[in-house]
């Protein structure tokens, strides 16, 4: 079967079934189409298309595992001439006029949209600097909402002090976008705590805890002059750690044609292409100086071009936030972002390189993460700036006090020691031995990931350290 058409084939084998019978399980879109239930990479395109047909309200999902079955949740019909569109799903979004025209065109079925493959026109006619997909107006609105303080600040530093917050908001609003079941609060327990919620999949805790790591990394990340292919695979090996059938896959360019469930959308498959317009995107991002139009160009760009087996999504939102974060911008966070609305703009993107639509939901997402940012910013103290000067130094003597299993007794001693070695100034070490033990004394397992500490390093020494 052509890759092609894989997607549109099983999602009409799909709503047949459900025509003649009241529920539907995988392994029966298996037997109807003559695959067997064990081919995994049917599988998956089968469990891609059943969650499109939830995330667009035609299906509702009943039970777990190998139980699961699906339903309609409606009466709409495969044959439709048009959907209409969910206007609900872009509540509050101040829609352009081609943007409602757009949402008119991606709420149609599948059979009444034009198959598409990648268009290199869309990429190669953007010229940094010289294209913009925001316009001048709405660029210094965004630097005038996500602007944090006059201050010249390393780059970075407003990210690592609302850390914790970005590290809970980015993890679940990015996660829930993709499906994720865990509520805030239990991401909240997981980040923080390492708890597991009851009852959900295994994959969902996963997914959260590599966002964290990930959202860890382009902090960390974000002192580089630019945003390398490295940057970007390690972004996306990060992101997708041990969520694919082949770990091989993480970080690294697709070799293989992947589909997009619910779109006529056909992504390159053709792996010297994909690495070169992959290089071309990297390019291309570097060259732009806004930062918004840096983050905007690289959720588009990024998701656009489908550069992984999976995941890609996700890695294009994290991506989106690097220029803010270089420029001590308040983070997307994706905050109050319906699932839906951010699907159709992706379709949009997908099917007729038209932005409008993804565009303007960038603007209002923008808007809610910063006036979530500007309340965090109020009860936020002054930086020290000795722990900003000697942020490094401070890292690596907390890592090494808990790495190197310092028992209680001793960890002054080796403060004393290692402070001591660097042979700063006197009033310095002085300074820094208070800001270091206040630290140790402050250590929990929901911010070791400051200091690099594994929360396995971290029990293990917790014992020691009493």
């Amino acid at each position: 079967m052509a890759n092609k058409h894989r997607s549109v084939k099983i999602e009409q084998t799909i709503l047949k079934l459900l025509s003649a019978q009241p529920e539907v399980r995988a392994h029966e879109i298996a037997k109807a189409m003559g695959f067997e239930s064990s081919d995994e990479t049917f599988r998956k395109a089968v469990q891609r298309t059943f969650k499109i047909l939830i995330e667009r309200r035609l299906l509702s999902a009943l039970g777990n595992g190998r139980s699961r079955k699906y339903v309609k949740t409606n009466q709409m019909t495969w044959d439709q001439e048009k959907s209409q569109p969910d206007q609900n799903a872009f509540k509050g979004v101040q829609l352009s006029k081609q943007s409602k025209l757009l949402l008119d065109y991606v709420s149609r079925s599948l059979q009444n949209r034009t198959p598409v493959g990648y268009n290199q026109k869309f990429l190669n006619d953007y010229i940094p600097n010289k294209t913009f997909y925001l316009t001048q107006t709405q660029r210094k609105h965004l630097f005038e909402i996500g602007r944090v303080e006059i201050k010249i600040r390393p780059a970075g530093t407003y990210a690592r002090n609302i850390l914790d917050r970005l590290l809970i908001d980015l993890s679940w609003n990015s996660s829930r976008l993709e499906g994720n079941t865990y509520s805030l609060l239990q991401t909240k327990r997981l980040i923080e705590l390492g708890e597991l919620a009851s009852g959900k999949e295994a994959s969902e805790a996963q997914m959260i805890l590599n966002h964290k790591a990930s959202i860890e990394y382009i902090v960390e990340s974000s002192m580089d002059a630019r945003i390398s292919s490295h940057v970007i695979r390690s972004l996306h090996a990060l992101l997708s750690e041990n969520l694919l059938g082949d770990s091989s896959a993480s970080g690294r360019i697709r070799k293989i044609a992947v589909e997009i469930g619910g779109s006529t959308y056909i992504p390159i498959d053709n792996p010297h292409t994909l690495s070169d317009y992959f290089t071309q995107f990297i390019k291309k991002l570097n060259k732009i100086n806004d930062p918004f139009e840096k983050s905007l160009f690289s959720l588009i760009h990024l998701s656009y071009l489908q550069a992984f087996e999976d995941v890609n999504k996700r890695t294009a939102r994290l991506l989106a936030n690097i220029p803010l974060i270089k420029e001590n911008l308040k983070p997307l966070s994706f905050i109050d972002v319906n699932q839906t609305a951010y699907i159709n703009a992706l379709l949009g993107v997908y099917e007729k390189n038209d932005v409008h639509l993804i565009r303007d939901l960038y603007l209002w997402a923008y808007q809610r993460s910063s006036q979530r940012y500007s309340a965090v910013q109020q009860s936020m103290a002054e930086p020290n700036i000795l722990k900003l000067k000697y942020r490094s130094i401070i890292q690596d003597i907390i890592q090494e006090v808990v790495v190197g299993k310092v028992k209680g007794p001793l960890v002054l001693g080796r403060i004393e020691k290692l402070l001591n070695d660097l042979k700063l100034p006197k009033k310095v070490c002085s300074d820094l031995r208070h800001v270091i033990e206040t630290e140790i004394m402050n250590l929990h397992d929901g911010n070791i990931a400051r200091f690099k500490i594994r929360p396995s390093e971290y029990v293990i020494w917790k014992k020691l350290a009493k």
